[in-house]
């Protein structure tokens, strides 16, 4: 939606500070648990020796697991919210959906402390994952329906804050290594903040309907009734030197028309009159369909780039091994994957509310999308351990930095313009469907490329 004359002002731009929150918010969850990967893996893969040799007792795939079942119920919720989310009230879904959220967190957190057989905690942990990504994705879809309802460039702000969730999570994991505490102490402070994270994004989202801005946008009966009045006075525009179109006054004359006064000063039409089904068809939303039909290159370029995403990070990228064992090798991971995908993300979500390119009608941002996959053989041939087939190309620690920059750039930058671009397409009274339609296509991309994760890591 673009800026409109009459609103309020931002005061202190709260609105925008509330969106960063709240987009901070959506990810928290994901980015929390796939940082943490390597305490799950620890508490799950035990190890034994044999012979002199470690042998570990069983494998668990966690992290293309942890990949996969984040992303199903993802999809799943983001599609049902996409066809229901005007059934249910966006309090009921947002609010809910953190509170739930919360809960299981404090669970996580606890359950740090309860020692528990592997299998066990393994099976509890995916339940979690699942259950806290479905109200994520319920949570991600409404939210995206909602800031689809502003100016465009808050849609680029809560994508921003979503960005800054995995670089916050990464900061958590350095400072738990980083600690001088036990595994177990350093693991309940990771998740208690977390905990913290979701309670201010509630408190957030509960304060946003008392700014003044808030009010003005996400009053839809308001908006729609503004939008069409707008379109009437373009349309009346058209009539040179303030003639009226002689066809509807002589509809009106004989009593065939009926339909709302837009008064105009300055020469321009004072009475601009619509057939009554005219005029109900511009106040009807449009159908999933004929919106889809208006953003479907923008669904693609999301579900390709998370696609490409999503195949190996961080199910093959997580195994990169560091060529300088020591002390680094406890942090390498959590710098060179984490913290520099997360921080470049951010950056290349950030940098779309400086400068937009290409265009959303250039044909130019499919082909830089789907350019992408280039990444994918280039981080195959990192330095990944254990591997079975292809050699390493880049064994140097630099080398893979410098690679999960480019991608982790290119990913945060096309993934916003994509979500930015799509309520564009549209007319405002379906920038809501359109925001819904695009979460569910983004939760698409990552499934897809959670699928994919399991086969790329084998062929390694």
């Amino acid at each position: 939606m673009k800026d409109r004359t009459d609103a309020p002002r931002d005061r202190g731009w709260l609105v925008g500070i509330t969106f960063f929150i709240l987009g901070l918010g959506t990810l928290l969850p994901w980015n929390f648990f796939m940082t943490a990967s390597m305490y799950f893996n620890r508490r799950l893969n035990k190890v034994e020796w044999s012979n002199g040799t470690v042998v570990v007792q069983k494998e668990y795939y966690f992290n293309n697991w942890m990949t996969l079942l984040s992303q199903l119920p993802l999809l799943l919720c983001t599609l049902l919210n996409s066809f229901f989310y005007q059934r249910i009230s966006g309090m009921v879904r947002i609010a809910g959906s953190l509170v739930f959220i919360l809960v299981l967190f404090i669970l996580t957190a606890i359950l740090v402390k309860v020692p528990m057989e592997e299998d066990c905690f393994f099976s509890v942990t995916m339940a979690t994952i699942w259950f806290i990504n479905s109200f994520g994705a319920v949570l991600q879809g409404s939210l995206f329906g909602l800031v689809g309802l502003l100016p465009q460039r808050y849609s680029a702000v809560f994508m921003s804050g979503q960005g800054l969730a995995g670089t916050f999570a990464a900061l958590a994991m350095l400072v738990s290594i980083a600690s001088d505490t036990d595994l177990e102490t350093a693991a309940l402070g990771y998740f208690i903040t977390p905990c913290v994270g979701t309670l201010l994004t509630l408190l957030s989202y509960l304060l946003l309907p008392r700014l003044e801005f808030a009010q003005f946008y996400l009053d839809k009966s308001r908006s729609y009734e503004v939008e069409t009045i707008d379109e009437l006075l373009k349309e009346s525009g058209t009539a040179q030197n303030g003639k009226l179109n002689g066809k509807a006054n002589g509809s009106l004359a004989n009593g065939d028309a009926s339909g709302e006064e837009v008064e105009v000063e300055g020469g321009s039409p004072k009475h601009n009159f619509l057939p009554l089904e005219q005029a109900e068809d511009r106040d009807r939303k449009s159908t999933v369909m004929e919106v889809f039909k208006k953003i479907w290159v923008m669904a693609f370029c999301v579900v390709f780039v998370f696609t490409v995403t999503l195949s190996v990070f961080p199910a093959v990228t997580v195994d990169v091994k560091t060529i300088y064992p020591g002390k680094w090798e406890s942090y390498f991971i959590s710098v060179c994957c984490f913290l520099i995908f997360n921080v470049c993300d951010w950056i290349g979500r950030t940098v779309t509310t400086l400068f937009q390119w290409p265009p959303k009608e250039s044909r130019l941002f499919p082909v830089l999308v789907v350019s992408r996959v280039v990444f994918v053989p280039l981080l195959m041939f990192c330095n990944v351990q254990r591997r079975s087939y292809l050699p390493v190309l880049f064994s140097h620690d630099a080398a893979f930095a410098f690679i999960m920059m480019l991608f982790s750039l290119s990913s945060g930058y096309c993934v916003c313009l994509s979500m930015t671009y799509a309520p564009q397409l549209v007319a405002s009274k379906d920038a809501e469907t359109a925001g819904a339609l695009m979460a569910f296509f983004l939760g698409l991309g990552l499934s897809i490329g959670a699928g994919l994760s399991f086969l790329l890591r084998l062929l390694v």
